[in-house]
């Protein structure tokens, strides 16, 4: 293992708050809504805000050492396919940034690097979309009870 590599896992607890309303929670405490219903991020909008985000973080925190952008903005998109097994994905997936900077030496020392940020955040730097396109295996565990005292 390399010497950058974290050995740590990344976790996140959801708890259920309705049905279709859930909350994800990392260890610090920082939290999401998300679900379905008015007001809520489905949980593709969610992966697609962790694509646009996690290129986001490295061009921002490059950029904003040269100049505060006066716009940022990522869209994310995709579209949801059924494939060939008759299982849900998204296929095409897209990011497209929009920034502005001042018009003066630092701002447009920030612009001259965002194509180059973008285009390391791909081949190098976000796990989000390195994850997606190199693909890892999701596996899982259940564990189920049935309290008698149960109240609800």
């Amino acid at each position: 293992m390399s010497a950058s590599q974290d050995p740590t896992p990344r976790t996140v607890e959801l708890l259920r708050s309705a049905t279709g309303h859930y909350t994800a929670r990392n260890a610090a405490g920082a939290q999401v809504a998300f679900g379905q219903g008015e007001d809520l991020l489905s949980p593709v909008e969610l992966l697609l805000a962790a694509l646009a985000g996690c290129s986001a973080v490295t061009v921002d925190t490059a950029t904003a050492r040269s100049a505060e952008p006066s716009d940022f903005r990522v869209e994310a998109s995709g579209r949801q396919i059924v494939d060939e097994n008759g299982g849900n994905r998204l296929e095409g997936l897209h990011l497209s940034f929009h920034l502005a900077f001042p018009d003066d030496a630092a701002g447009r020392k920030a612009a001259g690097m965002v194509e180059r940020l973008v285009t390391l955040s791909h081949d190098k730097y976000c796990t989000v979309s390195r994850t997606l396109e190199h693909g890892t295996a999701v596996r899982h565990d259940v564990s189920v009870a049935c309290a008698a005292d149960d109240t609800r």
